[in-house]
């Protein structure tokens, strides 16, 4: 029988860490991945004019689909306006694209330490997908924002500027909606993770996911703006949490009661998602093989 530790008493059961010491490990990997994101300026400046020429492009092509008078449509010309920039905005914060890191470990066969790891792979995965997603998004959108918001009014352009949000409640159920909508894209990022790594390669997720995810979260035509038989039914799908109902909130097209239940929406959609992609992820990492020599 080996001797207690000094101090210990003997039979007793090790004290289980608090919850903050528990979650260490995946806010390490999200700073982490925040931090060294942040360093990339030139891709962020490079980001932020082609969003710029894009919102340019987008707010004209409504402007010309409002002119003759927009008492039919689901929306004014302001807030359609809006809308585009909002997009241009939050456009990196789309799981268009295939989290770059899982692809290149993939690749070099790094992803075995994420298997090896004494945490939760699903979790450590996703915490380094949520870090590089903000990362990628707060400068272009900060830069995108204080001249759509700002710059716009002061050359004269106030009517194709970034409006305010529709009142205070709007602002805080967008700034909600906005949250769960970074939760939602990194569930939709690992179930795209889960696919790189069961495939070995990124490529298959690069040429499908993009065309999806850009339509369906309303990146390139506002749901509302589609036919009245397809929006509703739009507004329900998973996509739409990650932008159109964030977007939606903010310039009051859904207030009240209706905007506790596309909050409730998007969570729900986080919930299933996050247990698809847990158990993806953890599939796809049973059947790894990794070949070297």
């Amino acid at each position: 029988m080996s001797a207690a530790a000094p101090g210990s008493v003997p039979g007793a059961v090790a004290p289980r860490l608090a919850f903050g010491e528990r979650l260490r490990p995946f806010r390490a990997a999200f700073e982490s991945r925040f931090s060294s994101m942040l360093q990339y300026r030139s891709a962020a400046l490079a980001g932020f004019a082609t969003q710029c020429w894009w919102g340019g492009i987008k707010v004209m092509i409504l402007a010309a689909f409002f002119r003759g008078g927009d008492a039919a449509a689901p929306l004014s010309l302001a807030d359609a306006v809006t809308y585009i920039w909002l997009t241009q905005a939050l456009f990196a914060l789309l799981p268009w694209l295939a989290d770059s890191e899982v692809a290149l470990n993939v690749r070099t066969g790094a992803i075995v330490y994420d298997r090896l790891r004494p945490v939760d792979a699903y979790a450590l995965l996703f915490a380094r997908g949520l870090g590089w997603l903000v990362a990628r998004t707060l400068p272009r959108a900060a830069l995108l924002v204080s001249v759509a918001a700002l710059g716009l009014p002061l050359l004269g352009a106030q009517r194709w500027a970034l409006g305010a949000p529709h009142g205070a409640a709007g602002g805080v159920c967008f700034a909600v909606s906005l949250g769960l909508a970074a939760l939602l894209s990194t569930a939709v990022l690992m179930l795209s993770s889960a696919a790189v790594i069961a495939l070995g390669t990124d490529r298959g997720v690069v040429a499908l996911v993009p065309s999806i995810v850009l339509v369906f979260s309303g990146n390139l035509l506002p749901l509302s703006l589609f036919p009245d038989s397809l929006a509703a039914l739009l507004l329900l799908q998973p996509f739409a949490g990650l932008l159109d109902i964030p977007l939606r909130l903010y310039t009051g097209q859904v207030s009240g009661a209706p905007a506790v239940a596309v909050l409730g929406l998007q969570l729900a959609w986080l919930v299933l998602l996050v247990a698809l992609g847990r158990r993806a992820v953890a599939r796809a990492l049973e059947r790894l093989e990794v070949h070297g020599g």
